[in-house]
């Protein structure tokens, strides 16, 4: 199992347990991933980070002073 976290910017659109589909998005020298649709945002990994499976599931969501913060769980 691997672990991913995804900034959320508001609550509720999410919860543990959901199934979530993300798509990846490549930039110069990263990539991305968005939980679909346009549900949170993961920040940038290398090449060698990147996640073979799209589907995944919540683990939980956090809330702090900085935001909401969604933790997914994917098979690889």
């Amino acid at each position: 199992m691997r672990e991913m976290t995804f900034k959320m910017e508001r609550p509720g659109l999410v919860k543990a347990g959901d199934q979530v589909h993300v798509s990846e998005k490549k930039t110069a020298l990263n990539y991305t991933y968005i939980i679909e649709p346009a549900v949170a945002m993961s920040g940038c990994f290398k090449v060698n980070e990147r996640i073979e499976s799209r589907d995944g599931v919540v683990k939980d969501v956090t809330h702090n002073e900085r935001g909401y913060y969604v933790i997914v769980e994917f098979e690889n």
